[in-house]
């Protein structure tokens, strides 16, 4: 057989056959079948395997606590106010200010609506409930209608008139939008709360409480009702298509359109749902009174929906429903009336707040909203809901975390202005 053109497998550098490597170029070992290689070492800079950490679950003690705790807040909302079990004697003027806090609640849901998740403020909020309260009312005393007609044709309405609005937002945003919603809380309480057959004149509009809800704790129940209703909702509109445009709408409305997001379309969806709520909350706020008048709708209620938004906390519902609870407590003068019997115990004059701030009770919110506000500015910047956030996390059985929740500062893209 001839080996012409065969290279030897062992041949050495240089000898016939092989070819020439260069003088610079490192040449390495032949390996045949017969060459046993040394085992692999895993290289000494592998990252670690990565282990995950496996899940907190609370003891025994740890659920027996949590157990009690919710019990015990449950025994707060549902069965205080009929004075079950109750240590305390609650008397109608009580159960009425917690039927008020419940609708303070559902009131900062709808301005969260446009303030927490599209960064629109509004400074006109008081028409949409103030129109929501008088159109129940008209439907109810004039025409003789059901409540039930009439509370959805108040929130109807208030959707519309906060699409209309809305339409105005597709123009000017931030300040600008700011400014329009303030004239249009103004137009609203000189021409159509001026209208008499609407709204009564000066001796305001009776507005009686639907059959089986005529009690003040049965009434308690359907604003209570109303309230989980409004949250069920405003938790599905988050977890939505729509909810999560209006959140990108939140962070940059060119953006959104350029990933093509239809930011006319959801920009009226939020308005209409804020309106919604806004006119839910007007229907209760008549029938709650049982004679409303204009005056209650002005400038100050509408200061006062945002003060309590921005302190509940934005994008947190939960601390939004005890924001508005709080300055509906100081909106009725229960916070301040509780004060001044401990200043009283303690030896001083009771009637403290009168005779310091030269104020009446029901203007002491807008002395401490301010306040709470620069608070939530400048050390909580998340608002209650911040400060909430480790006890929430705790509750549902989570790890206390105390930086649960935590946000540094306010994003200028909360509020556009």
């Amino acid at each position: 057989m001839s080996t012409t053109g065969h290279v030897p497998r062992h041949a050495a550098p240089g000898q016939p056959g092989q070819p020439q490597q260069p003088s610079d170029t490192q040449v390495l070992p032949v390996v045949d079948d017969t060459t046993t290689l040394p085992p692999v070492s895993p290289a000494t800079d592998a990252p670690p395997p990565v282990t995950e950490e496996p899940a907190f679950r609370p003891g025994h003690v740890g659920r027996a606590v949590r157990a009690a705790i919710w019990l015990v807040l449950a025994w707060a909302v549902l069965a205080m106010p009929t004075n079950l079990l109750s240590p305390f004697e609650i008397g109608v003027a009580d159960i009425d200010i917690a039927s008020r806090a419940v609708i303070f609640a559902i009131g900062g849901l709808s301005l969260h609506v446009l303030l927490g998740y599209c960064g629109q403020i509004s400074l006109g909020h008081q028409a949409f409930v103030g129109i929501g309260a008088f159109t129940s009312a008209y439907l109810v005393t004039d025409l003789g209608l059901s409540f039930w007609v009439a509370i959805g044709v108040a929130s109807l309405l208030g959707a519309v008139q906060a699409v209309l609005l809305g339409m105005v937002s597709l123009r000017v945003t931030g300040l600008y939008f700011a400014l329009v919603t303030l004239a249009y809380g103004a137009f609203a309480e000189s021409t159509l709360f001026g209208i008499t057959p609407l709204t009564g004149g000066e001796g305001g509009k009776p507005a009686p409480r639907p059959v089986g809800f005529e009690s003040a704790e049965h009434y308690y129940y359907l604003c209570l009702g109303f309230l989980v209703l409004v949250l069920w909702l405003d938790w599905r509109l988050t977890r939505s298509k729509a909810g999560r445009a209006m959140a990108a709408l939140r962070e940059n409305p060119r953006v959104a359109s350029a990933y093509g997001i239809d930011v006319r379309a959801f920009t009226l969806v939020a308005f209409a749902v804020s309106g919604v709520f806004a006119g839910i909350a007007g229907a209760l706020t008549a029938h709650h009174d049982e004679i409303i008048v204009k005056s209650s709708f002005d400038f100050r209620l509408a200061l006062t929906f945002v003060l309590m938004t921005v302190v509940g906390g934005l994008r947190n519902r939960v601390g939004v429903v005890i924001g508005s609870a709080f300055f509906a407590i100081l909106e009725e003068g229960a916070f301040v009336a509780l004060v001044e019997g401990a200043i009283g115990g303690l030896g001083f004059t009771p009637t403290f707040f009168d005779s310091a701030l030269g104020l009446p009770a029901e203007f002491v919110g807008l002395v401490v909203g301010p306040l709470l506000l620069l608070l939530t500015l400048t050390l909580y910047p998340g608002g209650i809901g911040q400060q909430i956030a480790p006890v929430r996390q705790w509750l549902t059985g989570g790890r206390f975390d105390r930086h649960a929740g935590q946000v540094r500062e306010v994003e200028v893209t909360d509020v556009r202005a």
